[in-house]
């Protein structure tokens, strides 16, 4: 009996650009390019969206595509075809601050992230292209050939926002790795470990239960936050300790993502959320007990 040929579907498609290594080079000359250009700092964090918390891409992605699928609506019920433009128009506007906060998101990824993310980016190229020839078609007065751009962009942007969906979902690029952890610990203290088995000023990694925890002896305190970096799981315990503009903090080794030592906050992306910090105390036999802080 014959096996039935299974058609591939946008899953498996998705799944097999993660596996090729056709665009390798391309993608890592790419990736090295943004990040000499836009360095750590100030410009850097906002693009990756450090002060809000979350991505910015994300949100900026949803004004294009909003913009791009109102105006094929306008098209599609006949309406004034200046309002038309004017979304078309705010739609490529807003796609280079899109564009410029994806790919600084897409240069700190990992290599299977990346190759989907340079495919996503090239697709959204070419709806870019589409638009921008649709508004000028427009403006010199042929609708008719604007509106059939209109649509290629549209169903461009459409697979462009299918492969984004699959970073952000399927591969997590996007998401908190680091997320509260209250709930897989028990109420109360816990015992973690002796004061005296840690080296001074050097994190090491302990656990607690389900839990990897980052643990750092320094002078007669200890502080302990979740291990995992939030941007990628990366381990902060392998990471660098640095002083921020005077406040100690944790450099991930994968990605450099800084966390303020003092309550998990983020100092520098690409990382958006804190790590999770535990309350610690020591008492007098020199055991460390340590609680999550909620």
């Amino acid at each position: 009996m014959k096996e039935k040929v299974r058609l591939a579907g946008p899953v498996d498609l998705a799944d097999r650009l993660e596996k090729s290594r056709t665009m390798d080079r391309p993608i890592h000359a790419l990736a090295k390019f943004v990040r000499e250009k836009i360095g750590p700092g100030g410009l850097r964090d906002w693009l990756h969206g450090v002060p809000m918390g979350k991505p910015l891409h994300p949100p900026l992605t949803t004004v294009t595509i909003g913009c791009w699928v109102s105006a094929a609506l306008l098209d599609l019920v006949k309406a004034d075809p200046r309002a038309t433009r004017t979304l078309i128009a705010a739609g490529l506007g807003s796609a280079l601050p899109t564009a410029a906060a994806g790919l600084t998101d897409w240069s700190s990824l990992h290599r299977e992230q990346q190759r989907v993310g340079f495919v996503h980016m090239m697709v959204n190229l070419a709806a870019v292209g589409l638009f921008s020839g649709s508004l000028l078609l427009r403006l010199a007065g042929r609708e008719s050939g604007g509106k059939a751009l209109s649509l290629a962009g549209l169903g461009a942007a459409t697979v462009g926002g299918y492969l984004g969906g699959h970073l952000a979902y399927r591969q997590a690029s996007g998401a908190n790795h680091a997320e509260q952890v209250a709930h897989l610990v028990p109420l109360g203290w816990h015992d973690l470990c002796r004061i005296d088995d840690l080296p001074q000023g050097r994190p090491v990694a302990r656990r607690l239960g389900y839990i990897q925890l980052f643990v750092l002896r320094h002078g007669g305190g200890v502080t302990v936050l979740a291990d995992q970096c939030s941007h990628l799981a990366g381990p902060l315990h392998q990471g660098r300790i640095v002083l921020e503009d005077g406040v100690p903090c944790v450099v991930c080794p994968w990605h450099g993502s800084t966390f303020r030592l003092g309550d998990g906050s983020v100092k520098h992306g690409p990382a958006t959320a804190p790590a999770p910090i535990f309350e610690t105390r020591v008492r007098e036999d020199g055991t460390i007990q340590v609680r999550p802080l909620t």
